[in-house]
């Protein structure tokens, strides 16, 4: 695996125009005091000697650690009401893609957080960013009262939008509900009095009052009392396209041309009552599903001539597939009004056109992040945009390979854990660095029970979809060497061998379906 080495910190340049190089700020002078710069060196240095000796996955160290392990997970779960799904609290190390946790056991860590360590743990060029940011007098910045690192945050990100859509305004905060939040304030505000919205089914926008409402999961909104106008659009599904081919019509044209009927109807049903149309391009908990780039082009172009706004949430999408932006690795940018992104930036954003640039007094809070998620937000998008991440010979798209691979290697050799089914056309989805597959055809109990058995075995995965359910990964690939694959699987194989003889037998699949791939 490669990491980055420590640099020194960027600083604006203490000049303004016709007024020549200024006098350093007591701050500027303090952040580059050679003490300090030596302190953070050593202290980067010496958490990386700890860091190097983690070099694969193991147990506890030692029955006592488990023990005291045991004993706190108690102690948390009593604090927030309900167990923890999985029995993980960090020791505050690891290495790469590796994490120790506080009983010493270390595992591979291919959930990042659910995406926010891109990166991986204990990166040393994340940790000199963080030690740069704790130089600062305080810890948490607002919209009021701010310092640069705020403003040049933005600055980053909104240079990288504006290469292949027409945002050009980024609005901070430390949530990915906030931003949709935010982002709906917006095209609400923009339509006015259109107050009703459309979305994919099976999407998922967050947790707050409203975001749980717009989300597609009846489950994460019981008891909470309906207040927004939702209608919902069909994603695209390969299944059902690849069974309405017809004459020398295929199958993926008329489902598209089913969407854009049915997204008609939508709008003559309710005129000029639709303030934004949110499209998730890669669908997240939904379950890693994928549409072609056409399916969306269209929605958007019925938006765009009925002045519905296009909202693209790419909150987990964010950085993550074969271009920095999702819409600009589909070739979308041109229809996009507004977008958040979020995780792996470390503090969120909704951004916007400057024709949806909102009127004062919409959008503030006391907080939009901390000093610490600022400062190694803006290093995570400059290491993206300068490393050798996106495009077709892009080291995003080469680990997609290296995983799909190794799945159908996995099925090849174990096709009964790997059963064709009707709900999907592949064991292998995703975009980019959003990996899923799916064991035991896509049932929920038996994937539910995988997860758990890969995190006993070393792997940290999670679920997502909502039947068929998969396997899902988001792993650090700014940091992931490709020689990890087989052992990741050897682990995934040895999981799953433990797992399959408790599962009860599956019904023989059905006759007529097709083998994997396609």
């Amino acid at each position: 695996m490669t990491q980055t080495a420590p640099h020194a910190p960027q600083t604006p340049a203490s000049t303004q125009p016709g007024h020549g190089a200024l006098a350093p700020t007591l701050a500027q002078q303090a952040r580059q005091s050679p003490a300090v710069q030596a302190a953070i060196q050593t202290i980067v240095r010496e958490i990386g000697s700890r860091s190097a000796q983690i070099t694969d996955v193991r147990g506890p160290l030692s029955p006592q650690h488990k023990e005291s392990f045991e004993a706190f997970m108690a102690r948390a779960g009593e604090a927030r009401g309900r167990a923890l799904m999985y029995p993980y609290v960090g020791s505050g190390i690891g290495h790469g893609p590796f994490v120790e946790l506080m009983d010493g056991s270390v595992k591979y860590d291919m959930l990042g957080g659910i995406g926010v360590q891109f990166f991986g743990h204990s990166d040393p060029g994340m940790l000199e960013a963080q030690l740069q940011a704790a130089t600062a007098n305080v810890s948490m910045q607002g919209h009021l009262t701010f310092n640069e690192e705020a403003a040049l945050f933005a600055e980053t990100l909104v240079a990288e939008a504006a290469k292949c859509s027409n945002l050009r305004h980024a609005f901070i905060c430390n949530s990915g509900a906030m931003a949709n939040e935010n982002a709906l304030k917006v095209c609400y505000q923009k339509h006015a009095p259109a107050s009703r919205v459309i979305a994919f089914s099976h999407c998922f926008m967050g947790r707050s009052v409203t975001m749980c409402q717009i989300g597609d999961a009846a489950a994460n909104r019981q008891g909470i009392p309906l207040s927004t106008l939702v209608d919902y659009m069909p994603f695209y599904d390969p299944a059902a396209a690849r069974r309405m081919s017809a004459g020398d019509v295929s199958g993926p044209t008329r489902y598209i041309d089913m969407a854009v009927w049915h997204l008609q109807q939508l709008i003559d049903r309710y005129p000029r009552q639709h303030a934004c149309f949110i499209f998730e391009l890669v669908q997240g908990e939904g379950g890693f599903n994928t549409a072609l780039p056409e399916f969306h082009r269209e929605l958007m172009k019925v938006c765009k001539a009925s002045k519905i706004a296009v909202w693209d949430d790419e909150v987990q999408t964010f950085a993550r597939t074969e271009r920095m932006f999702c819409f600009d690795a589909l070739g979308l940018g041109e229809y996009i009004d507004v977008s958040c992104v979020g995780k792996l930036t470390q503090v969120c954003a909704a951004l916007y056109t400057k024709e949806y640039n909102p009127q004062p007094g919409l959008l503030s809070a006391t907080f939009l992040g901390s000093t610490d998620a600022l400062y190694t937000g803006r290093r995570v998008i400059e290491r993206l945009r300068d490393g050798p991440y996106y495009g077709d010979n892009g080291s995003i798209r080469r680990h997609h390979q290296h995983f799909a691979a190794q799945v159908r290697a996995l099925a090849a050799k174990h096709p009964d854990w790997f059963p064709p089914s009707h709900e999907f056309v592949d064991i292998v989805g995703g975009f980019g660095g959003m990996m899923r597959f799916t064991p035991f055809g896509g049932q929920k109990d038996p994937v539910m029970k995988l997860c758990k058995a890969l995190f006993d075995e070393g792997v940290i995965t999670f679920y997502c979809g909502h039947g068929p359910y998969h396997v899902r990964m988001l792993p650090p690939l700014g940091i992931l060497d490709e020689k990890h694959w087989p052992r990741i699987f050897q682990l995934i194989e040895s999981a799953m061998a433990k797992l399959a003889p408790t599962l009860p037998k599956a019904a023989p699949a059905p006759a007529g379906l097709p083998l994997f791939p396609p």
